[in-house]
């Protein structure tokens, strides 16, 4: 039995699960069109949870404010928040909903996952290392590449952003108190 098995299916686990923003990440890099560069951003306000009900059934909604993205750049920040890129005024969150999950490895689970960004929905490949830090803190780590002009992120900044962006994200989650 793997260890994302028994974590799953132990009794101690189920219930709720609260995000830990102070102790997370989730950040993003997108290559430019000429592949010399990466631009490299992180989003600084999030929330979320999740649920582990039995070790088959595991939900979750992580939100983002798009307002927060920050790459170092207050003048690339202030484009990415146009309705060029994220729109933030329109679509104010970026949402990652996860609808079950199974063990895929012996600390790695397969998540059912979806994107929304400037209201639209696609599922998204997502596969997440777990790490149990003590009885009450697990660490999900996952990283995902999505087509940015799928969900309408379709600025370009002189013809330099390229069509795929990596979401890299390093969630901490904390059991509820009962």
């Amino acid at each position: 039995m793997s260890a994302v098995t028994t974590f799953l299916s132990s009794a101690e686990s189920v219930g709720a699960w609260n995000l830990v923003p102070e102790q997370s990440t989730i950040r993003f890099e997108n290559k430019t069109m000429w592949g010399a560069m990466k631009v490299r951003g992180a989003f600084t306000e999030f929330s979320g949870g999740g649920q582990i009900q039995d070790g088959q059934t595991v939900s979750g909604r992580i939100e983002v404010k798009a307002a927060s993205v920050d790459t170092g750049l207050h003048t690339r920040d202030e484009d990415l928040r146009s309705a060029s890129f994220f729109d933030v005024e329109k679509y104010p969150n970026i949402t990652v909903v996860v609808s079950g999950g199974q063990p895929a490895g012996d600390d790695t689970v397969r998540l059912d996952a979806e994107l929304t960004a400037k209201g639209i929905t696609a599922p998204i490949p997502l596969q997440a290392h777990v790490e149990v830090l003590s009885d009450n803190e697990v660490c999900l780590t996952a990283h995902t590449t999505v087509q940015r002009k799928q969900f309408a992120v379709e600025g370009n900044m002189f013809g330099m952003v390229g069509a795929k962006t990596t979401l890299k994200a390093s969630l901490v989650f904390r059991r509820a108190a009962a």
